[in-house]
């Protein structure tokens, strides 16, 4: 399953292409490889004019191979089914079950290819795609591809269905870590597709991507959980995680009055100002009355007097 991993799983995002585009990426393909043919064979031929007939004919055919087979299979190999042409028309070539061709796709489309497209001139591609409903030609059918657009109309984004209410917080400890971004990709266009796809078909892409999710992370997806709700649910988790590590562990605040500082903190202390005096606050009934303020004591009781100043007057005796 590693061809869904690689983010190449483009084909739940698009759809078939019809006959117009791909007669148009076939013909730029061909005005290319042509034009690269007769400029090989002509440097060719003329490095090689020594050569006598046989030799010459084994040359011609061999660059043949080459060129008008070989270099067009190597392309799509290489470029994961997009040629020259299906690139200038937004086209791809994939596998039916949405991952990216390989050699072998590519060889059997090429060797097909020579007989429906080069060999008579394309009149049984042409009526092989239109008599099928996904509009693939002879050589799609053999290798198992489908040739699909790049370049879609847009829409109203897509819109990653939530997970069952009973799954939300089941899986909070499993760690996410290890799980490639394209894996991650792959997740949320099935989970965006997942209504459009055939039942079976769409069943076994679950099963495919829970089980790849299970060997990143450790976690196999539980017995009484369906794939595309384990899908659903470790998609949300991820998600809930990318929101608390950007805003932190708690709930965001919204404005400046929803701040509040931790009991630890001490109160800032207002400034004395020309502000109004609070007002008294009555004592509580309940609570016994204060004694009043004593007044302050005299300077003559919390001191000792001082002796009268001399006036030089003696009382008799």
């Amino acid at each position: 399953m590693s061809e869904l991993v690689t983010g190449e799983a483009v084909a739940l995002e698009l759809r078939p292409a019809k006959l117009p585009s791909r007669a148009l990426a076939v013909l730029i393909d061909l005005v290319v490889t042509f034009a690269v043919y007769i400029a090989v064979t002509i440097a060719v031929v003329a490095s090689t004019a020594s050569l006598d007939d046989a030799a010459s004919a084994s040359l011609s055919v061999a660059l043949f191979l080459l060129v008008l087979v070989g270099v067009p299979i190597a392309v799509e190999t290489l470029s994961h089914g997009r040629s020259l042409g299906k690139l200038a028309c937004g086209l791809r070539v994939v596998r039916d079950d949405g991952g990216p061709v390989r050699f072998r796709h590519a060889l059997v489309r090429g060797a097909v290819g020579v007989v429906e497209i080069l060999m008579t001139f394309g009149v049984v591609a042409c009526i092989a795609s239109l008599v099928s409903a996904r509009g693939r030609r002879v050589g799609d059918v053999f290798a198992g591809t489908l040739v699909v657009r790049e370049r879609v109309p847009t829409g109203q984004a897509a819109v990653v269905p939530p997970p069952p209410p009973w799954l939300v917080g089941r899986f909070a400890q499993v760690d996410l870590s290890a799980v490639p971004e394209g894996l991650w990709l792959a997740v949320r266009q099935y989970l965006t597709r997942m209504g459009q796809l055939d039942p079976q078909v769409g069943w076994g892409m679950a099963e495919r991507l829970a089980a790849d999710l299970a060997a990143h992370t450790g976690a196999p997806a539980p017995r009484d959980v369906p794939p595309a709700a384990f899908l659903a649910a470790l998609m949300h988790e991820r998600q809930s995680r990318e929101v608390r590590r950007a805003f932190g562990s708690g709930p965001v605040a919204q404005g400046p009055a929803a701040y509040a500082p931790p009991a630890s903190m001490p109160m800032p202390v207002p400034m004395p100002g020309p502000t109004a005096p609070a007002p008294s606050t009555p004592p509580s009934p309940s609570a016994p009355p204060s004694a009043p303020p004593s007044a302050p004591a005299p300077a003559s009781e919390s001191q000792d007097p001082e002796p009268p100043p001399a006036t030089g007057f003696a009382p008799p005796a």
